[in-house]
């Protein structure tokens, strides 16, 4: 394996181009058939350890009008099973986006970071400053008005940070101004590398110009086949969202990361889609 590949840079002009175009560089080769952005490598840790994937080691693609196109890719005519998604799952992300409501099995969901990010604490107990123990089942922890009860010590204790952050930023636009670089929302925080799956985006950073909101997002790492078209469909919807509250128009989409990849098992299909080379039988040609 190489050092860095040379920086993927691209534009699209909505988000069905994009999909193409994103796959369709990751799949280029050099004239000595070398892949011209991506690596191929087997992962040593992470959702599909041991598979193989490709991957470009730097990604960069300006979304000029992604709100004016359909939100998921269009398959041509006889291949309607690579589709990646569905409109309606992808109009159904909004709500995922905005509500932070989360399963038992979830460490967290991007609603939640996004509306009402919380934080996990060890709780060791009550004590007196001279070092006897105080019985904890008597006292509540009380944070941003939220009553938590002790109990038997050592816990955790699951705490909310007590800020919407799409609400601050829409705040923030709408009484400060549109020129600053503050407007951010956060995905990530120190805690996630703990976490066996750590979020994959990262960062929804935001910029206001001549009246529309653009937004430049950062994926640690993304799925390029599946993840990369439902992630962007609820981004736009966010963003248009985000708009429609401030009162500015919608604007485009700067996409980032160090790690959009197509998964071994899906090698094939990003063949038949972009027609690398032509046809199922020659499909394994364009494998790493």
């Amino acid at each position: 394996m190489e050092d860095l590949k040379p920086p993927c840079i691209l534009q699209a002009r909505d988000l069905d181009d994009a999909w193409f175009t994103a796959m369709w560089a990751c799949l280029e080769k050099n004239e000595d058939g070398s892949f011209k952005y991506s690596q191929r490598y087997r992962i040593d840790r992470g959702s599909y350890e041991g598979q193989e994937r490709l991957e470009i080691d730097t990604f960069l693609m300006d979304i000029l009008h992604p709100g004016s196109g359909p939100l998921v890719p269009q398959m041509p005519t006889g291949k309607e099973h690579l589709a990646p998604t569905t409109e309606e799952t992808a109009q159904n992300y909004l709500l995922y986006l905005l509500t932070d409501q989360k399963q038992p099995e979830e460490e967290y969901t991007y609603g939640e970071r996004l509306v009402g990010p919380r934080a996990m604490l060890q709780i060791d107990g009550l004590r007196r400053k001279d070092g006897a123990q105080i019985d904890a089942s008597e006292f509540e922890l009380v944070v941003n008005g939220e009553a938590i009860a002790l109990g038997t010590s050592p816990q955790q204790v699951d705490l909310a940070f007590g800020v919407n952050p799409v609400q601050e930023v829409i705040n923030l636009y709408r009484e400060d101004g549109h020129n600053t670089n503050q407007a951010v929302l956060e995905i990530g925080m120190p805690s996630d590398i703990l976490l066996p799956d750590p979020p994959c985006l990262r960062l929804i950073d935001t910029r206001i110009r001549n009246g529309k909101l653009h937004f430049v997002v950062y994926f640690r790492s993304w799925d390029l086949y599946n993840g990369f078209p439902v992630n962007l469909a609820g981004l736009q919807q966010l963003k248009k969202y985000m708009a429609d509250e401030i009162g500015v128009e919608d604007g485009s989409i700067r996409a980032l990361s160090k790690g959009l990849h197509l998964y071994d098992d899906m090698w094939e299909l990003a063949c038949l889609r972009t027609g690398k080379d032509g046809a199922i039988a020659q499909a394994k040609e364009c494998s790493p």
